[in-house]
């Protein structure tokens, strides 16, 4: 029998018991956000919909743009921008329907909708999930202005192609129609991130014509805010394995289905142009200062992450709980939060973070996510930065030696490098600067560590001209290339 798809009109079909997020007949498009994949459903639009509930009105429904691929939209639009979490811990498994989604737009197919959303006056929030290499920036932060793409959005005469360019040209027709406020809310992993993107919207400005961009951005500093936020959730990519048990859950199908740990955390700063959701009467903290929660998150969490990634995926493990089990590398991850990240904290006055450090591992020990090494192996040039070199630098600063972030980093060297694992089977190299990477790789195994280190995209001259630093890595390279 052929099972009824998620929609509207199928909810009277779904299993008794399962939560469905309820859409008042007020609700309404108040938030676009640009990149709705996995993370976004599982997080932010879950934080939105409680918000909504708990304020009692349905002024923040969410327009959802796509980026490059139109697969949200196939999978949300038939379904009315329905979509089911299944939350996975390892004791039990649950899901619910979330409703906050009201609209999933192409934005190379529907280039003037998207710039309309963000130009409406009822739109008060742009949130953002582009991913570190979505905002197009030169290793030193700025928008890289050789882009093709960034050119061609710069020139206007085509419809937008970067995430940056979206948001400046709905700011700019905003600015024309009615001049609204607008917030907007970075929620990726990067440092300060609503500073990184009120620096690239003005680095856009200022590469426009005068004309044009001067008063953009002089309208830009009086009436739109950009608040840094932290975000955190184990979002591992949804398997077929997973659609069949929210169906068989659900008693609906559910291709816009998304997986979840229990776990959430949404951290951000109070600093906004105008009215926002309830977001903090439902579990988000608001705080003047984002940054220390920030650190802990990157310099622990993600940190960690990284280095059972690519230890894990050389070692022959496929998942982050597969690794975490290992006694020796879950030993590696616990001594680097412990010696080479903690001492570089400010610690939040509500966060324990020896408890903090305790429940890392306990996330990633869950085996019911089944997160792939590979995929948070995913864009190693981009995320070793912001995760594992600024606790590098610090503690060298310090006279330290970092040796467990140093096994993190040797390890991603030996896994551009190698590319295979332990067995001999092929580990994918997804990375924006995968071309240079391999170039940078090839050669003899002595001379890898100051072939990576010339990776000026990734390392910079005082990281590059630290013998600590060499040494340890040499060290670490050798360690692993001998254990495989």
């Amino acid at each position: 029998m052929d099972v009824p798809r998620l929609s509207t009109s199928t909810l009277d079909d779904i299993t008794p018991g399962v939560p469905v997020g309820v859409r008042r007949p007020d609700t309404a498009i108040g938030i676009v956000h640009l990149g709705i994949g996995a993370f976004h459903r599982a997080h932010q639009a879950v934080f939105t919909e409680e918000a909504m509930a708990a304020e009692g009105v349905g002024s923040w429904g969410i327009c959802g743009v796509t980026q490059r691929s139109r697969g949200v939209v196939d999978q949300l639009a038939p379904q009315d921008g329905l979509y089911g979490v299944l939350e996975r811990s390892d004791r039990e498994v649950s899901v619910r329907v979330v409703g906050s989604v009201l609209e999933v737009v192409s934005a190379a197919e529907q280039p003037e909708l998207v710039r309309s959303r963000i130009a409406d006056a009822a739109v008060g929030v742009v949130t953002l999930t582009v991913t570190e290499k979505g905002y197009r920036r030169e290793p030193g932060g700025r928008l890289d202005l050789r882009d093709t793409a960034v050119q061609a959005d710069l020139a206007g005469t085509a419809a937008p192609e970067t995430a940056i360019g979206r948001l400046a040209r709905g700011l700019q027709r905003r600015r024309e129609e009615n001049g609204a406020p607008l917030t907007v809310l970075s929620c990726d992993n990067l440092v300060g991130n609503g500073e990184v993107v009120r620096t690239l919207v003005a680095d856009f400005c200022a590469a426009l014509p005068a004309a044009e961009g001067e008063p953009l951005w002089e309208w830009v500093t009086s009436n739109v805010s950009f608040p840094s936020s932290m975000v955190d959730r184990i979002v591992p990519a949804t398997t077929d394995d997973d659609r069949e048990q929210a169906q068989h859950l659900m008693g609906l199908r559910d291709a816009g289905l998304v997986v979840a740990e229990p776990f959430r955390q949404w951290v951000i700063e109070d600093h906004f142009a105008g009215p926002v959701p309830a977001w903090h009467r439902v579990g988000a903290t608001l705080t003047a200062d984002v940054a220390p929660y920030e650190a802990v998150k990157l310099r622990l969490l993600n940190a960690t992450h990284s280095l059972l990634a690519y230890t894990g995926a050389l070692a022959g493990y496929e998942t982050i709980a597969e690794a975490v089990r290992d006694e020796t590398l879950a030993a590696a991850a616990a001594s680097l939060m412990a010696e080479d990240a903690l001492p570089t904290l400010r610690r939040p006055d509500d966060l324990d973070l020896d408890d903090y450090q305790r429940s890392v591992l306990d996330r990633f020990a869950n085996p019911a996510l089944r997160h792939r090494t590979t995929q948070v192996a995913m864009d190693g040039s981009m995320k070793l930065p912001v995760r594992l070199l600024g606790t590098v630098r610090d503690r060298l600063r310090a006279g330290a030696e970092p040796r467990w972030a140093a096994m993190a980093v040797a390890a991603w060297m030996v896994y551009v490098a190698r590319g295979r694992d332990a067995a001999g089977r092929a580990l994918p190299l997804d990375d924006p600067l995968a071309d240079r990477l391999r170039a940078a790789a090839a050669g003899s195994d002595g001379g890898l560590v100051e072939r990576m280190l010339a990776v000026d995209e990734v390392f910079d001259p005082e990281l590059r001209d630290s013998e600590v630093l060499r040494s340890l890595l040499a060290e670490r390279v050798e360690e692993l290339l001998v254990t495989r």
